[in-house]
């Protein structure tokens, strides 16, 4: 562990790290844009300077480069720190979103959107508008989490192997009902729900990052008031009753909130594994498990690692893209395998693996 670097250092790194990729991002795809062309485009915009851009290279950075780069910022920030708290809450390296049912949970919430959304049950719903989707996704991402959670917990303490096994049985009857509602779909609805299964940020708006960014800040911000009790929490429930917490409210309000997070990004970009697992870990290697340095941390770092791998999904097979969950079900499988050996005899050791 680097515990000689202070945790402001870390941040001030990732942040600047963050700038150059988002300013990478915006620039890469099928037709490449310049560091140079996109000042002038912002600067032309903005009034500062008015210089001679190319009006369609404008439209494409402002109404797609630039939304995508900043919901692949957003969802990524989201997922690190879902996977971080559920770790800490839980007790274990090898929690994250998808393995507990929470994203195909919301899978399925935003399937049933897809397919049926034109019934007139959802017409009347219309004054909702662009929160339907994330709403009805919130509750299938809810009920999965809970089902999951209560057939795992037994005695106030969390069973892994348990909890891995129930995962695996939700996640395979929401992933059941998700391919029951393509099968019956029409084809432009089945192939929106496939793509979309795999994860995409090409239909990325701004309405859309305006939803997940009030929702991500929000959550993560009132999940970021529970680093002190995750911390308490670490030695055991019965010690952190003692600290004078109330672990079940807590358990139950950081869930409620953690699969708000979860639900909504998937609802926008669908189903992306693994992310919300490795990058909280690569952090606990570098610096430790404390949650007051490891949520922000998570933030920075996902953001990092999800315009990254979205940049490669852009390049690999251009002008064609790659679904970015192909790419992070091939690194992210590898290290929950190895999380998975590396935690065989966790038992014997004391702190975060017990």
């Amino acid at each position: 562990m680097l515990n000689n670097i202070n945790n402001r250092t870390i941040y001030i790194f990732l942040a600047v790290l963050l700038v150059m990729l988002v300013v990478i991002s915006a620039g890469v795809g099928a037709v490449y844009m310049p560091a140079g062309e996109i000042i002038d485009i912002v600067l032309n915009y903005t009034g500062i300077k008015a210089s001679a851009v190319n009006p369609v290279h404008e439209g494409l950075f402002f109404q797609i480069r630039l939304p995508r780069t900043f919901m692949c910022f957003i969802v990524g920030a989201a997922l690190s720190v879902s996977g971080a708290v559920m770790q800490s809450l839980f007790r274990n390296p090898i929690v994250e979103p998808g393995l507990v049912g929470t994203s195909a949970g919301a899978a399925l919430g935003a399937s049933f959107i897809f397919v049926f959304g034109k019934l007139d049950i959802f017409r009347n719903m219309a004054f909702m508008g662009d929160l339907l989707m994330p709403l009805v996704a919130f509750a299938g991402g809810l009920a999965a989490t809970f089902i999951v959670y209560s057939f795992s917990s037994s005695f106030g303490k969390v069973n892994a192997a348990t909890m891995i096994l129930a995962g695996i049985a939700v996640n395979a009857m929401a992933a059941g009902g998700t391919g029951f509602l393509a099968y019956i779909a029409r084809d432009p609805q089945a192939r929106s729900i496939t793509f979309w299964s795999l994860g995409t940020f090409s239909g990325a708006d701004w309405k859309g990052v305006l939803i997940v960014l009030t929702v991500s800040v929000a959550c993560i911000i009132t999940l970021a008031g529970f680093a002190k009790q995750l911390n308490a929490i670490q030695l055991g429930d019965s010690e952190a009753n003692y600290l004078g917490i109330n672990v079940e409210r807590m358990k139950i309000q950081i869930i409620l909130v953690n699969t708000l997070l979860v639900s909504v990004a998937t609802s926008m970009v669908g189903v992306i594994s693994f992310v919300g697992l490795v990058v909280p870990h690569l952090l606990r290697i570098l610096k430790g498990s404390d949650n007051r340095y490891l949520i922000t941390g998570s933030a920075l770092l996902g953001a990092v690692v999800m315009i990254t791998v979205d940049m490669l999904c852009r390049i690999i097979i251009a002008p064609a893209e790659m679904p970015i969950g192909i790419i992070t079900a091939f690194v992210g499988a590898p290290v929950f395998l190895w999380l998975l050996y590396r935690n065989r005899n966790s038992a014997r050791k004391g702190g975060f693996y017990a």
